[in-house]
């Protein structure tokens, strides 16, 4: 029997001295692990770049050609691989899912490091309160669009606008105190405060009106649906404000 025939594929990319088309390397990569054999073509200048493009009638590069189709770019080779096509406007629970993971690891991990193991009550105080921190730094990368986002159902920031500027740095301090163990008072009042309003306010908005509307959770460039995650980190907080008076 003979083998089955190698695949190829024919690669065009940008390879400038001052620009190294991302896309060029990651369809390459994806084709090499794909099992094809590359006729690899480098860009290297902007003209001939440009002529290129002018020639085959396309805006961009890479471009990739298969048994002698035009495939199109990289997220082209992809669809045509089978492979999954990211997609910006889909909702996806997985921005925040990341945050409560890597929040749980370092928690397990500053816990075998303070307390050589992994499974103690501090454990998941420090869970908590590293989200809290997280989700603060990711709304503070961008204040303006947290704030845009979060006016749209919070019923404090709606009544006084100042709040969805404050809320991030709040929600960051109670977290901090609460890991540094430091003025309990504080961070106690800031977590039962803002808890509490932001999950009245997500179960007015999401359960009650049964408005369809993106949660600001994680810095509001996702679309990450308000709802469920929301009202946890709300929920969350509170829970934090309560465990630390009670003990």
């Amino acid at each position: 029997m003979s083998p089955a025939p190698e695949k190829t594929a024919i690669l065009y990319r940008m390879v400038l001295p001052d620009h190294l088309c991302p896309s060029g390397l990651k369809a390459r990569s994806l084709l090499r692990r794909s099992g094809y054999a590359i006729d690899d073509h480098p860009l290297t200048t902007r003209a001939e770049t440009d002529a290129f493009k002018a020639d085959q009638g396309v805006a961009t590069t890479p471009q990739i050609f298969i048994e002698g189709k035009r495939i199109g770019g990289y997220t082209d080779l992809r669809r045509f691989l089978g492979k999954p096509v990211p997609d910006a406007t889909t909702t996806s629970y997985r921005p925040v899912l990341v945050v409560f993971v890597i929040a749980g690891l370092m928690a397990l991990a500053a816990s075998l490091a303070a307390h050589g193991t992994m499974l103690t009550g501090q454990a998941l105080v420090w869970a908590i309160t590293f989200a809290m921190c997280l989700l603060a730094m990711l709304k503070l990368q961008d204040v303006e669009r947290f704030s845009t986002m979060f006016l749209n159902y919070d019923l404090l920031a709606r009544r006084f606008v100042p709040y969805a500027y404050i809320y991030p740095f709040a929600e960051a301090a109670a977290g901090l105190l609460m890991i540094a163990g430091l003025l309990h008072w504080l961070a106690i009042g800031i977590a039962l405060a803002i808890g509490t309003i932001g999950a009245i306010s997500v179960i007015k908005a999401v359960y009650i009106d049964k408005r369809s509307l993106k949660c600001a959770c994680v810095g509001g460039s996702t679309n990450v649906p308000l709802g469920f995650v929301s009202l946890t980190e709300n929920l969350a907080m509170v829970a934090m404000g309560l465990w630390m008076v009670a003990h």
